[in-house]
C-alpha cells in the first residue's frame, strides 16, 4: 500500500501536469490575481490594475482530470451528482472553485492567487489607486486602534487591500497581538505574534470568533464576513479588542453598513443599527473603474440617529 505522503506526492505531481506550464508560470507571476477557466474553455487572467485578458485555452478533458486530482487530494469526489468543489490548491494554498456539468456547459474553474507580494498603502498611491489624504485617514485608524470595515464587489481587491493595511498595522504596532480568522486562507501577516485560524464544517466563523476571545487578542482581524458571525465580530470589537479590520461583499460604504445589518439579522432580530454603529469606525470602499481599481470612498462612521448612520468622509 502506497504510504499517504507518497499518495499526495503523487497527486501533487499530476496536478502540476495538468495545469500545464502557462497556468503554472502564471501561479508564480506576483502581479497575477485569478485565473479562470470558462466553460467554452477559454482561459483567462487577471492581473493587478490591468483588465482581464484572455491567454489560451483547456480542453475539457484535462480540465476534468485537473479538477478530479485536486478533489481526491482532499478525498473529495466532484460528479455530475456532486458538481462543486471548494477548496485550496495543494501547491500554493489559492482558492481554488470548481463546477462541472450539469450546472455548467464544460468544466469550469477559478483560481483565486494567494498573495505572493504584499503591496503597502504607499504604492496603492503611487499607483493611483487612493489619494494620499485616503492613505492618511487609514493610517490614521490604524494607530488610534479603529475598526475598519474594507467593502466592495467581487474582485476589486478588498483581500490585497486589506494585505496592505495590516501590515502598516505590523509596522505601526508591532508588539499588537493579532487573530486572524478566515475561510480560505489569503491574508497576509508578518506579525511576530499571531495566530491564524480557518474556519472548517465542524468550527465555523461564530465558534472561533468565541473562542478567539480566550486567545488574548489585541487586534481581531476577519478575512470576510459572510453570515450571522457579523453579530460575534461586533460584540468582539466592542468588548475590549478595537483596532480590527474586515472585508464585506458590498458596492459602496453605505451599502457595507445594510449589508452588515442585513448579515446580523441572520443571528437576532433586534435592532443592531447601534451596536453596529458604536464598532465600525472606518469604512473603506474599493470598485473597479475602467479595468482598474480605486477607493471610492473613506468614511467615519459617527453614530446612528435611529433613523439612518452618522458619517463623515475622512480623507479629503
Amino acid at each position: 500500500m502506497i504510504k499517504q505522503d507518497e499518495y499526495r506526492r503523487r497527486i501533487s505531481e499530476k496536478i502540476k501536469r495538468e495545469l500545464g506550464g502557462n497556468i503554472r508560470r502564471l501561479l508564480d507571476d506576483p502581479a497575477v490575481i485569478e485565473i479562470m477557466l470558462n466553460p467554452s474553455g477559454e482561459l483567462w487572467v487577471e492581473r493587478l490594475g490591468q483588465p482581464m485578458e484572455l491567454i489560451g485555452h483547456m480542453d475539457a478533458s484535462q480540465a476534468e482530470s485537473l479538477i478530479d486530482s485536486v478533489a481526491s487530494n482532499i478525498d473529495e469526489t466532484i460528479t455530475a451528482m456532486n458538481p462543486i468543489l471548494e477548496c485550496e490548491l495543494p501547491l500554493d494554498g489559492s482558492r481554488f472553485e470548481a463546477l462541472l456539468p450539469p450546472v455548467v456547459s464544460g468544466p469550469t474553474f477559478t483560481i483565486r492567487k494567494k498573495a505572493i507580494m504584499v503591496f503597502t498603502l504607499q504604492n496603492y498611491v503611487e499607483q493611483g489607486i487612493m489619494t494620499p489624504p485616503q492613505r492618511e485617514a487609514i493610517e490614521n485608524a490604524v494607530r488610534a486602534r479603529d475598526d475598519i470595515l474594507i467593502v466592495g464587489g467581487t474582485g476589486t481587491g478588498k483581500t490585497t487591500l486589506t494585505n496592505a493595511v495590516i501590515r502598516y498595522m505590523v509596522d505601526s504596532c508591532p508588539d499588537d497581538r493579532l487573530a486572524i480568522l478566515e475561510d480560505t486562507r489569503e491574508l497576509q501577516c508578518a506579525a511576530r505574534n499571531a495566530v491564524q485560524m480557518r474556519s472548517v464544517e465542524q468550527a465555523d466563523m461564530t465558534r472561533l470568533l468565541k473562542a478567539t476571545m480566550r486567545l488574548r487578542p489585541d487586534r481581531i482581524l476577519v478575512g470576510e464576513v459572510r453570515d450571522g458571525a457579523a453579530l460575534a465580530l461586533l460584540k468582539a470589537w466592542n468588548t475590549g479588542h478595537p483596532g480590527g479590520v474586515a472585508t464585506l461583499h458590498a458596492n459602496n460604504a453605505a451599502a457595507g453598513l445594510i449589508r452588515m445589518e442585513q448579515l446580523v439579522a441572520e443571528a437576532t432580530h433586534a435592532p443592531m443599527q447601534p451596536l453596529i454603529a458604536e464598532a465600525v469606525d472606518l469604512i473603506v470602499s474599493i470598485e473597479k473603474c475602467a479595468g482598474s481599481r480605486r477607493i471610492g470612498e473613506v468614511f467615519r462612521v459617527v453614530g446612528h440617529d435611529g433613523r439612518k448612520y452618522v458619517t463623515q468622509v475622512a480623507g479629503k
